[in-house]
């Protein structure tokens, strides 16, 4: 990915292969002819696309700085419609006689505008909610219509919480509390006797079957929530004691958020669809069971077990869910359940793109070796000059190897006193030469040994973008998550530089070194020069689950600006709805400052300092506006 220098003559098609979107991109993004990074909004729209630069041109005109994150209803249309209809299809074909509800898990992405658009588009498949708090409940209570649709109350469960579900189930909704740790019970047959009311009741269990990948732990006898199945049987006989094993209808499990490899899907379905039978053999109604999330996403579309990946496509994940539910059931001639799946990264991910402009670029530049070095230069200078001078392929480790030696002995000298800050400088110009040599030199080699292979990232660029790594893209600096990451236009020029980004944050951790690569991880991202009174687009896809819900305020950046886009079938847009990012005034609320407090202590200190005969009456004025316009203002860079 880093020697673009290589690939020949530039087009729009070596953009689109080296940065992997065909791979990722779903379908739903490409590159057009003129470079620029188009948007095909799916469900049957293949013709229509909107180009991304557009959509910024028309933002801009609305009067919204960037960063912007753009949300695209025709992509979390399209994905809902893919996952019900995956599902429906290989119910058919297997002549499976359940039905298929998904539920969206409204911790994925908590914004009011997603569980909308969710309930709105996934009312036709009867596609419910899962909530896991008292908070995600009523704001699932306040957009549910749709009856058939299956509303999972996972999560601790107080009083409230407890009543709110029974309540729901009382208006008519299906809704599930799953046990999740064994006092529950006890607390939700109360509340039930007390409100009148017959509980709907699933148990999670803990299944012996682990995932790979970043949330492995959520499996597994180890896992934090779940029943194992001695405290599993002691559910069934408290129930069947009351009298109300009827109302344990309901299996679940959860293996992970992201499940690159369907082996571990094809395991864990087949045990738990083995424990399902029993409890029908126990007794219980049943009738659901609820296989949690996993269905991953190919974030750096290379369809491996990769843990930014997966080796499977929806079809064959649907496919191989419903034959292993099948055939554990038919095995034991017990009837087919409703499959249940809390699918929610691969519903929201394409939704949406985070866009943002170039402030600044460092360079890294390697000065010209100088054409004489002075007779009384120090020794390590000379030897430094040495191995620039005799560089060649085959001694490239070595020469390596000895400038890392001859640097580390300049500042050894320097830090005794014993060069000057001159000869210290001019001996690390040498020291980068080389460095730059054996980058360029390594790619020739048909092993490349290790301390060589990440060379690039040394040399690089950096270029400082308007966004908050921690406000925007957590995961990238949590857990390491790798997100594609591109310019959006001029994809018909050759990217001539290597560059990591960094965010305005001033935090050494708000940069982002790992990108999606052909072959492997990247440290380095192809990108363009800049060009004079031009702003520079870059794009981060598919941050559309978790990135907003665990973004935080460092620094005091606070949510960017949000734009809401409808594409037509006329290659036409609407932006339907906008909404503003933070201002400085509501992050400091955020954090327990009383911005009318502040007001009045700055107006004290201008006071006093203008009293003092410090300011004038125009600058005392000057001042306080400015301090005004700071407090309305965007917490990102605006020009």
């Amino acid at each position: 990915m880093n020697n673009v220098e290589t690939l020949g003559r530039w087009t729009t098609e070596k953009s689109e292969e080296l940065y992997g979107v065909k791979n990722w991109g779903n379908g739903y993004f490409s590159v057009s002819e003129n470079g620029d990074v188009i948007v095909t909004p799916g469900n049957g729209n293949a013709n229509t696309s909107v180009s991304l630069l557009d959509i910024i041109d028309s933002v801009k005109e609305r009067g919204l700085n960037m960063p912007v994150l753009l949300r695209f209803e025709n992509i979390l249309d399209a994905q809902i419609s893919l996952l019900n209809n995956s599902f429906n299809k290989a119910i058919k074909a297997l002549e499976y006689t359940g039905s298929y509800r998904g539920v969206y898990p409204v911790k994925v992405n908590q914004q009011e505008q997603v569980l909308e658009e969710t309930t709105k588009f996934g009312k036709h498949y009867h596609h419910g909610l899962e909530v896991g708090s008292k908070a995600e409940l009523i704001a699932a209570l306040s957009l549910m219509t749709d009856k058939e649709a299956c509303l999972i109350c996972n999560g601790y469960k107080d009083k409230e919480f407890i009543d709110l579900g029974l309540n729901a189930v009382k208006l008519g909704f299906k809704c599930f509390f799953v046990i999740e740790i064994p006092g529950e019970l006890n607390a939700i047959l109360d509340r039930a006797e007390k409100l009148g009311v017959k509980p709907n009741i699933g148990v999670r269990i803990k299944l012996a079957s682990k995932a790979s990948g970043y949330w492995a732990e959520s499996g597994g006898d180890r896992s934090i929530f779940g029943l194992n199945m001695c405290q599993v049987i002691d559910i069934i006989d408290t129930l069947r004691d009351k009298n109300m094993l009827d109302c344990l209808k309901l299996l679940h499990y959860h293996l992970g958020s992201q499940v690159p490899n369907i082996r571990d899907i094809r395991t864990a379905v087949r045990e738990a669809s083995r424990v399902y039978s029993e409890l029908v053999d126990e007794g219980a109604a049943m009738g659901y069971i609820d296989l949690g999330g996993g269905l991953a996403v190919d974030y750096d579309g290379s369809s491996t077990n990769f843990a930014n990946s997966c080796n499977y496509s929806v079809d064959e994940y649907c496919m191989d869910i419903v034959e292993a539910v099948k055939n554990s059931t038919d095995a034991n001639n017990i009837p087919h359940p409703t499959i249940i799946t809390e699918s929610g990264r691969a519903l929201v991910a394409y939704y949406s793109v985070l866009l943002m402009n170039v402030l600044h670029v460092s360079k890294f530049e390697v000065n010209i070796m100088p054409e004489n070095i002075p007779e009384n230069a120090p020794s390590s200078t000379k030897n430094l000059l040495w191995v620039s001078e005799n560089l060649t392929i085959k001694n490239i480790q070595e020469c390596y190897n000895d400038a890392l030696y001859y640097r580390d002995q300049t500042r050894q000298m320097f830090n005794q006193g014993n060069i000057t800050l001159r000869e210290r400088a001019l001996a690390e110009s040498i020291f980068w030469y080389i460095i730059s040599r054996i980058a360029r030199e390594k790619t020739k080699l048909k092993f490349i040994p290790p301390e060589l292979e990440n060379l690039e990232s040394a040399i690089a660029d950096i270029y400082y973008c308007n966004f908050s790594v921690f406000q925007s893209v957590p995961d990238s600096w949590a857990i390491d998550q790798l997100f594609p990451i591109m310019p959006i236009h001029r994809l018909g020029e050759l990217p001539e530089r290597n560059a990591v980004i960094a965010d305005i944050t001033c935090d050494c951790d708000g940069k982002i070194d790992s990108f999606i690569d052909l072959r492997d991880v990247s440290k380095t991202l192809p990108l363009h020069e800049l060009k004079k009174n031009e702003n520079y687009y870059i794009g981060i896809f598919l941050v559309g689950a978790y990135q907003e819900t665990l973004g935080d305020l460092h620094n005091m950046f606070g949510d960017t600006n949000v734009v809401s886009v409808r594409i037509n079938k006329n290659n036409s847009y609407d932006i339907f709805r906008e909404i503003k990012g933070d201002s400085v005034e509501t992050v400091l609320s955020y954090v327990e400052y009383n911005p009318v407090e502040m007001r009045i202590s700055f107006a004290h200190i201008v006071e006093e300092a203008f009293n003092n005969g410090l300011i004038s009456k125009v600058e005392k004025e000057d001042i306080t506006a400015s301090y005004e316009n700071g407090l309305a203002g965007y917490t990102y860079y605006e020009h």
